[in-house]
This record gives C-alpha cells, structure tokens and sequence, in this order.
C-alpha cells in the first residue's frame, strides 16, 4: 500500500464562523483530493477542517499538546496525544507534506516556521488575517528553504494543491 499524501491545516483555534466555514470546505476539498488531514486536534479551525474530511470521507489525525486521548475534537480518526504542550507544534508541523495556513496567532507562527525551516511548502488562504495574511509577504527568515504561497481562494488552494501532488513532494 502507497502511503497517502498529509496535509497539515493550521490556524485559530477560537476562530470567527466565516473561517470555520472556510476550513470545514477545505477539510472537504483535501478529502475529495485524497490527502490526509492533520491537526493539532482542539477546537476551532482544528476541528472544523476534520469535521469537513470526515464529511467528505476522509482520514483525520489529531496530535495533541495533552497527553489525555479525550482532549481530542471529535471528528479525529487517530489521536496522538504528546503531553508536549505547545512543543507539540513541531511535532504537527513535521507531520505534512504540506501546510495549509486559515488565520493564526502565536501557534499558528510557530507551526508556520518549523514547516519553513523543514521545507515544507506553506499555502496561506488570504483574506483569513493572522499569519495567513501576513507569511507571505514576511517570511520567518532569509533561508528560502520553503516557499509560502498565497491562494485567494478554494479554487487557487486546490489548483496549489494539485500542483504539490503532481510534483511528487509527497
């Protein structure tokens, strides 16, 4: 068996209803893609992008700052729970092929620059604020071992997507 591309969605874990709603249809889109989601497990963007794959009829994993199983949302498939606390962000962000960016505070910027420094490609969806709006015009460092591409929408996310796939980084 072929190991299934992963994508790694992050972004606010209290988040507003229009980004939830947002990161629902991209679980849904990465799902109908084929691709595994991975998150960090909680709430908000987390839990809305597993409730959009599991929708669609896709595979979730859930990696957890706690070392609890039930801290997890409920649309995760497989939990691993770290008892890491917010060192679990590396573990999460290592965790894709990719990463997919819907908003973010202080977790999400810590998420967005391990995948940088690992080479993992970043796709930011615009007009979701956080550091989706702000990685791809500031990127963490002058490295350029990743690049941090801005989609404006689902369909410029999917096309990004396809490509990823097409090029074999998974």
């Amino acid at each position: 068996m072929v190991r299934r591309p992963q994508a790694v969605v992050i972004g606010d874990s209290d988040a507003a209803p229009a980004l939830l709603r947002l990161a629902e249809a991209t679980g849904a889109l990465l799902a109908r893609l084929g691709v595994t989601v991975v998150t960090g497990g909680r709430t908000g963007v987390m839990e809305a992008v597993s409730r959009g794959a599991i929708g669609a009829g896709g595979l979730t994993v859930g990696i957890l700052p706690s070392a609890q199983v039930d801290d997890a949302n409920s649309w995760c498939n497989v939990v691993i729970p770290t008892g890491l606390g917010h060192a679990r962000n590396a573990v999460t962000a290592l965790a894709g092929d990719f990463v997919v960016v819907i908003g973010g505070g202080a977790g999400t910027l810590s998420e967005i620059a391990f995948a940088w420094m690992h080479a993992r490609p970043i796709l930011a969806l615009a007009g979701t604020g956080g550091w989706a709006a702000c990685a791809t015009t500031h990127p963490p460092d002058q490295r350029k071992s990743s690049t941090i591409t801005a989609c404006a929408d689902l369909g410029a996310l999917e096309a990004a997507i396809r490509d990823i796939l097409e090029r074999g980084s998974t």
